[in-house]
């Protein structure tokens, strides 16, 4: 399990437990898994798609960066109104 943390310059969007995330990166699509490498991207225009005990959900985005360490994803997103 991988513990998700998505923050906007508004609010917390999203802080808990997922089994994993879909990130629109801005070379490409990348997916985070439990025990993902350690990484730092830029995020493009897109979709974060996370998958949660009561299902998967998406927030747009208008970009942003991702931060992978240790099975804690923190995404520092804009939200695409």
């Amino acid at each position: 399990m991988l513990q998700l943390r998505i923050v906007s310059p508004e609010k917390i969007e999203f802080d808990g437990t997922v089994e994993s995330v879909l990130v629109p990166g801005t070379l490409g699509q990348f997916e985070i898994l439990t025990n993902h490498a350690p990484i730092i991207s830029s995020l493009g225009v897109g979709q974060v798609v996370y998958t949660a005990s009561d299902g998967q959900h998406t927030i747009d985005i208008a970009g942003g960066f991702v931060e992978v360490q240790k099975n804690k994803v923190s995404l520092c997103v804009e939200i695409h109104e």
